[in-house]
């Protein structure tokens, strides 16, 4: 009885729409974050080994694959593609807290397996490296990784859970900022702004210097930069005018969102 029981349950689970949901949500993830490492760190491999790409190169194809993943497959699972957009979303009941590890299980694995794959297809040196080291100090790295987290994560929240603001270029408006700051970080500490992006190659290439500035930077930054953005929408309090033509039954205050929680976001994205 106890087997057949077991085997009701997880007959019950596998076959509810929630479970079947959060599993496409899950192969979303691993699919987008594969390409994301895929095309961005193949190409800063390509470049190293044959210098055929050039710097705005390789800043315009982030730029291009973040936004490409994000129309592909940010209706499916948000588009996050990074787990410091999970962990800051989970704090902001964006997504739910208890999905957030299988979330980043899911990036972490895209970025390993996207790894693999250029390391089989290129051969990679210590100076063909496609991770992220930092360039100068460390605390250089750190305070540029958090400042330009900080701003993807202002950007995210404010094209993906601002009524105010124009949904259906939430993709196109993630991806030039991240090709912004990677021409301003890149040259300074790779302009990461993603664990996910960094831990996938480090892993792989078995290259650990200063990895912990691409986790702790990138995730403060977002919290930071999710932080600000609720503060200021939640202190724009539009008032409505009365005017001697306007009866007061049809004067109307309009409030906009108060916190991140109030509007699904179209598409959330991530990277480095």
């Amino acid at each position: 009885m106890a087997v057949i029981g077991n085997y009701s349950v997880m007959k019950l689970c596998c076959s509810s729409n929630r479970a079947i949901t959060l599993i496409q949500k899950v192969i979303a993830e691993v699919i987008g974050t594969y390409f994301l490492v895929f095309a961005g760190c193949g190409v800063v491999a390509v470049d190293k080994i044959y210098g055929s790409i050039t710097f705005p190169g390789i800043c315009i194809t982030w730029g291009l694959i973040v936004t490409v993943m994000c129309y592909s497959v940010g209706h499916i699972s948000g588009g996050l593609f990074n787990p410091a957009v999970t962990i800051t979303w989970a704090i902001f009941r964006r997504i739910k807290i208890i999905e957030a590890p299988l979330y980043i299980a899911a990036e972490l694995l895209g970025s390993t397996l996207a790894s693999l794959t250029l390391s089989l297809m290129f051969d990679i040196t210590p100076k063909s490296y496609f991770g992220t080291v930092p360039v100068g100090s460390s605390g250089q790295s750190l305070a540029v990784e958090f400042i330009i987290s900080f701003l993807l994560m202002f950007v995210i929240s404010a094209v993906t859970t601002d009524d105010r603001a124009v949904d259906d270029s939430a993709s196109i408006a993630v991806g030039m900022t991240i090709t912004l700051n990677l021409f301003i970080a890149g040259p300074v500490s790779g302009a990461s702004m993603n664990p996910a992006r960094s831990i996938g190659p480090a892993i792989v290439v078995h290259i650990y210097k200063g990895l912990w500035i691409y986790v702790v930077g990138p995730i403060l930054g977002a919290i930071a930069g999710a932080l600000v953005y609720n503060f200021l929408r939640s202190v724009y309090k539009p008032r409505a005018e009365k005017t001697a033509e306007t009866p007061a039954s049809e004067i109307t205050t309009e409030k906009p969102n108060s916190d991140l929680t109030a509007k699904e976001p179209l598409r959330s994205i991530n990277i480095g």
